[in-house]
């Protein structure tokens, strides 16, 4: 399988994905692809040793026209947004219809957007979390794959709710692509399931993965 990840900034999503890949979890052959030429995450593809390519992001119609180029010339089967700070047109999306996935640091429905660790503190939820969804035309609305979940202590601030996150996101967003690697991922009325889930559903048995 061949996955174009995007980035945008210091690459910590990134470098979790190419850590698996250099430990045999992964298979896939990835490309990188940044919306910012001074991004952090593009000197961590060089030092993994992986392709990697940075566009200015304005004009928008421009970048995009230049990465889909790319990514047919590079015959991309999925794209894995890690970390990009920006949002794909509706034409882009349709022209990866269902192969495009994203992490977003809350337990979607809950807190789409931005300042989501803000918002959570000042709901004052129990819990947080990460998701990994499928991308559509609307943000951080597609079907949900699979969630990881941390409690909210009573002394958490946006900071050390942040870290636990981040924490969860590098586990969880490399098991969703071997999961797609393996072809477990398929989409029934309108939810994402996972084939054979109880049968080695994850290879990071120190988080508890939600995908049912």
């Amino acid at each position: 399988m061949k996955i174009a990840i995007f980035v945008s900034g210091r690459g910590s999503n990134l470098e979790a994905i190419l850590k698996a890949r250099k430990q045999g979890l992964l298979t896939s052959d990835f490309i990188v692809i940044s919306n910012n030429p001074k991004a952090k995450a593009l000197h961590i593809a060089q030092t993994y040793n992986v392709e990697h390519y940075a566009f200015e992001p304005k004009p928008k119609k421009i970048f995009e026209e230049k990465v889909l180029l790319l990514l047919k010339e590079k015959h991309i089967d999925y794209i894995v947004l890690a970390g990009f700070m920006a949002i794909l047109s509706k034409e882009f999306v349709k022209e990866y219809e269902k192969r495009i996935i994203n992490i977003h640091p809350s337990l979607l429905p809950s807190f789409p957007g931005i300042d989501v660790h803000k918002r959570a503190i000042e709901r004052g939820v129990k819990f947080s979390g990460c998701t990994v969804h499928f991308v559509n035309e609307h943000v951080d609305e597609g079907c949900i794959i699979a969630q990881a979940i941390t409690s909210i202590s009573y002394d958490d601030d946006e900071e050390s709710l942040a870290k636990k996150i981040l924490n969860l996101e590098h586990k969880l967003l490399p098991q969703v692509i071997s999961w797609l690697e393996q072809d477990r991922i398929y989409i029934k009325d309108g939810k994402a399931h996972i084939k054979d889930e109880k049968n080695g559903s994850t290879f990071n048995p120190d988080i508890e993965v939600f995908n049912e």
